[in-house]
């Protein structure tokens, strides 16, 4: 078994799709499919079932697959430990980060350590809270950012830096002429929310919980994958949503928007990483150019 043919088997198992796969890897459909087709036949285990023209992940490829995920992540540590032992100035850094993140307080400090460290190729993926989390204890991040709060024995999970939760209307909602608002008053309105696993969205329903109100008395008209799609639909009518001071405040600006008056909590920004896993200079010198981070 070669780390090659592990490569192409997660390619495969991540996108059910011979064809697609081959074309992210930029391997011919026939050598994707004879490499999966040797991997059966040396181990005598079928990893996918054939249907017509798709293909299936069997359960013992999805045993196989967290191995193969955590043999390659390994591999990679130990290829860049012994680049660094060699004193290289090279290198790269896989960020994840959830949205607000990724759109608005990361990117200054990206910039800076690219000025720095102009050999370090670093490459960041968007997700939410639920995705970059799951990226992190995967191996395919090597640091991720979040918004939302976890447990996951895996990760170490660092503060860096606070961010504050508010609410928005249209100018023409009842709410835009600034009176104070009480709970009753959140189950009154129609809401536009992030999606399940979202930071943002996690936060205030465990804001309003707090204070006595279950998030599924909320009347939910849409819920939307971005901060950019929740704060457009919001214009469009008499809806509210809570976001991100960071990412709304463009809006609020150009009054478009209007900051609704009702107190909600700030929260933590976090950074993880893998308790178990090899961490670079690269990572390491990111990490001291964060504000709020504690040392490593």
């Amino acid at each position: 078994m070669t780390l090659e043919q592990l490569r192409i088997f997660i390619a495969v198992a991540e996108r059910e799709h011979l064809t697609r796969a081959a074309e992210a890897l930029r391997l011919t459909p026939s050598a994707v499919s004879s490499a999966i087709r040797a991997l059966e036949d040396r181990y005598g285990t079928t990893l996918f079932n054939r249907i017509g023209r798709r293909i299936e992940i069997t359960d013992a490829g999805r045993i196989f697959l967290e191995e193969a995920r955590a043999t390659l992540a390994r591999a990679r540590a130990a290829e860049l430990a012994l680049a660094e032992l060699g004193g290289l100035k090279r290198g790269s850094l896989r960020i994840h980060a959830s949205q607000t993140i990724a759109s608005y307080w990361l990117p200054p400090f990206l910039a800076r350590f690219h000025t720095a460290y102009p050999a370090v190729a670093i490459s960041l993926a968007v997700g939410n809270t639920q995705s970059v989390t799951r990226a992190t204890v995967e191996g395919s991040a090597d640091i991720g950012f979040i918004e939302g709060e976890v447990d996951e024995p895996a990760l170490a999970i660092r503060p860096v830096a606070e961010d504050q939760l508010i609410a928005v209307v249209s100018t023409s909602h009842p709410w835009a002429d600034g009176h104070p608002l009480e709970l009753r008053d959140m189950v009154d309105a129609r809401w536009i929310v992030r999606e399940p696993g979202s930071g943002t969205r996690s936060v205030f329903e465990s804001a309003i919980r707090a204070r006595g109100l279950d998030p599924l008395a909320l009347t939910v008209a849409l819920e939307l994958p971005s901060n950019e799609a929740v704060l457009s639909a919001v214009q469009s009518g008499d809806y509210a949503a809570v976001l991100s001071e960071l990412a709304a405040a463009p809006h609020l600006a150009t009054g478009r928007l209007v900051r609704a008056n009702f107190s909600l909590p700030r929260r933590r920004f976090l950074l993880l990483s893998h308790k178990e896993r090899y961490r670079t200079r690269a990572f390491h010198s990111l990490v001291e150019m964060l504000p709020g981070a504690e040392p490593v």
